[in-house]
């Protein structure tokens, strides 16, 4: 989910003479908060487990779909927080299900490990900030399993991620996975190698500007970064919001672990509702 300040730094690269600014980089000062008519019945979503193979072992992802739909549904892949799958994943799953999408939360662990501490989630999340050699196969080998079900539609594919997933689908996107767009929800900005080529991916960037564990120094980085190279991105900051603003849960795992996360409703839905006009937009 978060970044320990133990963890290995991750090389910020410089790069060139700043190029005209192509980010819509903006403040959310009032959340947009309405209901979500593109919701269906809960008992017209579908959920199930899934499993499938990465690095010869077996993931075990999660599924949810609309059954009522005789169309397509575009894919989005989620990747959870650095705690794994839990029932908060499953829940956002569910809710992209219900507005109309194919939503497969992606198992980077392996075998559905999950984590109790921090302690634990560092060990398992460690291995992947700062680098793609593992979590690249494991992102394509879940887009490839979502592929495979004949009511998801192949052509229209984006992801989504939470804290430590916002950073690998940043990472995706700048690796050059074949997505129309991201969306990190706080997630770590480590300012990954790239090139102008490989952005395919349109991205959109959800920020609590109260963030303790993503520094103005990194904020910087990244948006040079994203400027320089003429990316398609929309960054947006929210007042008052820490770390796992989306969280319900956040608030009680911060005062139980002593950490600096919590929830945050009105950065929560101002998020939400912007993720679904992006989505909305780049499967146009």
């Amino acid at each position: 989910m978060f970044k320990q300040l133990n963890l290995p730094a991750i090389l910020l690269i410089m790069l060139c003479s700043a190029a005209a600014c192509n980010n819509k980089d903006s403040k959310v000062s009032a959340p947009v908060t309405s209901k979500d008519s593109t919701m269906n019945k809960p008992d017209s979503v579908k959920t199930e487990n899934a499993d499938y193979t990465a690095d010869g072992i077996t993931m075990k992802g999660f599924i949810a779909y609309n059954e009522t739909l005789n169309s397509l549904r575009p894919i989005v892949l989620i990747v959870p927080e650095w705690w794994g799958i839990s029932d908060y994943t499953r829940s956002r799953a569910t809710q992209l299900a219900r507005m109309g999408y194919f939503a497969f939360a992606i198992d980077m662990y392996g075998e559905g490990k999950t984590a109790e501490t921090p302690e634990e989630a560092e060990k398992l999340s460690a291995p992947f900030y700062g680098k793609t050699n593992i979590a690249i196969p494991r992102f394509r080998a879940a887009m490839d399993k979502a592929k495979t079900y004949l009511n998801a539609d192949k052509s229209k594919i984006a992801a989504i991620g939470y804290c430590f997933g916002g950073t690998m689908v940043l990472n995706m996107a700048r690796a050059g996975e074949p997505l129309l767009g991201v969306v990190s929800f706080h997630g770590n900005l480590p300012v990954y190698p790239t090139k102008k080529e490989l952005l395919k991916a349109d991205m959109l960037i959800c920020h609590g500007e109260d963030d303790k564990f993503v520094s103005d120094a990194e904020v910087s980085a990244f948006k040079q970064q994203m400027d320089s190279l003429g990316a398609a991105y929309t960054f947006k900051t929210y007042p008052n919001a820490t770390h796992a603003f989306t969280n319900p849960a956040a608030t009680a795992k911060g005062i139980k672990y002593n950490i600096p996360v919590a929830y945050n409703a009105p950065a929560d839905t101002a998020s939400f509702n912007e993720m679904k006009t992006f989505l909305q937009r780049i499967f146009k």
